[in-house]
């Protein structure tokens, strides 16, 4: 009966999630993704270059010498986004800094898609535990925000290009906040994904040495396959089918999957906690599964949590707060778990 009523609830905040989305055009924009490409007019030379990016090991090393333009003041963070575009606000990134008194630990949190507000309570419980909390807005979130937009359709969308660009650039504007970290003189970094966050925070785990821990709550591997079957991005699907498969939507995004990293995830120096929503239908459980055993066969020892819940409700007791203790548990635990 509870279970059935957390169904209803979760199924409700999607419909009024799903209120501002449109179905939009099918656009390539290969541009945006692969700068400096000739013009690419087919799906087949659009997935020849997302090939070549994901065998790039350096597709999301951020440009040498882009250290410069920080500006800190009064809890604040901003700095110049390394990716250049359309929008202005968006070439800025903003994060909120919760200081802890303490440069052992810092915390940098990638919050979901369309977030409207910071994880305030998560900030301060964890500053008051000796832990830094940096929540950065991803591209087109909050201080980012496109003009007149009525949610985040630049970040994730039916246009293939400006979503590759949107997450690399979430991926960049991250690493480069953690090497501000580092410079201030911050010890261990952990990053925490939430949703569509996870992908980013798990890429930057990946691909940043700095990174010795990551937490990824509600994630799977393949971006492609969670867009086409998800309850939050009907409208992207409902736009992207008429023009192209699931296939061939997998291999323009192959450098999103986190699988096609589970290699790098699995480093030695790197500790892993998942938690997951058993009744999840943003994230199907089935995805979250193919991934965590993506990185068991790469030699990743993971630290899963599964919440009998759905994607929305994991934010209502007695979930969030099971979440948040097993993520504490992790953030302090001195031991390697290998």
């Amino acid at each position: 009966m509870y279970h059935n009523w957390l169904d209803r609830w979760d199924e409700r905040r999607a419909r009024r999630g799903e209120e501002a989305k449109k179905v939009t055009d099918f656009i390539l924009d290969a541009g945006r993704a692969f700068p400096d490409e000739k013009r690419i007019e087919t799906i087949d030379e659009f997935c020849v270059l997302a090939d070549q990016a994901l065998s790039d090991s350096s597709w999301y090393d951020e440009p040498s010498g882009s250290g410069q333009g920080f500006e800190r003041h009064d809890g604040w963070l901003r700095f110049p986004s390394d990716i250049s575009t359309g929008v202005e606000e968006n070439n800025v990134v903003w994060a909120k800094i919760t200081e802890s008194g303490s440069h052992d630990q810092a915390l940098v949190i990638f919050h979901h898609w369309n977030a409207n507000a910071r994880n305030r309570q998560i900030a301060k419980f964890f500053s008051q535990r000796g832990i830094t909390v940096v929540e950065i807005a991803m591209p087109y979130h909050f201080e980012r925000s496109r003009p007149g937009s009525l949610y985040a359709d630049y970040m994730l969308s039916s246009n293939l290009g400006r979503t590759i660009q949107s997450v690399r650039q979430a991926v960049w504007d991250g690493r480069k906040l953690i090497r501000w970290l580092k410079s201030e003189g911050y010890g261990e970094i952990s990053v925490l994904g939430m949703s569509l966050g996870s992908w980013v925070a798990g890429i930057i785990a990946a691909h940043d040495q700095a990174v010795s821990k990551a937490s990824l709550f509600l994630t799977a591997g393949s971006l492609a396959d969670m867009v086409w079957t998800g309850r939050a991005t009907r409208s992207i699907k409902n736009s992207l089918e008429p023009e192209i498969g699931l296939a061939d939507l997998r291999r323009a995004w192959a450098p999103l999957n986190m699988e096609n990293y589970a290699d790098r995830l699995a480093r030695s120096d790197l500790d892993l906690h998942v938690v997951l929503a058993k009744r999840d239908k943003v994230v199907l459980p089935e995805l979250s599964e193919r991934f965590m055993q993506r990185l068991k066969d790469a030699g990743a020892r993971p630290n899963i949590m599964k919440l009998n819940c759905g994607h929305y409700s994991l934010g209502m007791p007695p979930y969030i707060l099971l979440a948040g203790l097993s993520l504490k548990r992790f953030l302090s635990c001195a031991e390697k778990a290998r």
